[in-house]
């Protein structure tokens, strides 16, 4: 009885963490060419917040820069930002939503590259 309670604990385990590790599975080169495009105008090119576009935004756009803050956020967090915009998650509404125009895959690339922008 040991050995299936243990068996199904790792099976619920490995089901609950999936939705989890496939978002997290994007492409960094592909979502540097999409940051570019899309957030670097706001975030700046290397995500410091500092776009041309963040002198006339209030709040001003977050620093990706800084690894405790992005330490805190999750893909699932992430990935609803980008693809319903900030006023969906409780952010800037100056945030658009990007889903109409990536698709899931390339907000997976776009989040996969901003994690490496964390110092």
């Amino acid at each position: 009885m040991g050995r299936t309670i243990t068996k199904c604990t790792g099976v619920l385990v490995a089901v609950l963490l999936l939705p989890a590790l496939a978002l997290a599975q994007g492409n960094p080169a592909k979502g540097k060419e999409l940051y570019a495009k899309h957030c670097a105008g706001c975030h700046g090119p290397m995500g410091k917040g500092d776009g041309p576009a963040a002198k006339a935004i209030n709040p001003k756009p977050n620093d990706f820069t800084n690894k405790a803050y992005m330490a805190g956020l999750k893909d699932q967090y992430l990935f609803d930002l980008i693809q319903k915009g900030g006023a969906a998650v409780g952010k800037s509404p100056l945030i658009p939503p990007f889903g109409s125009k990536m698709k899931d895959a390339e907000i997976r690339d776009l989040i996969a590259y901003v994690k490496t922008l964390a110092k």
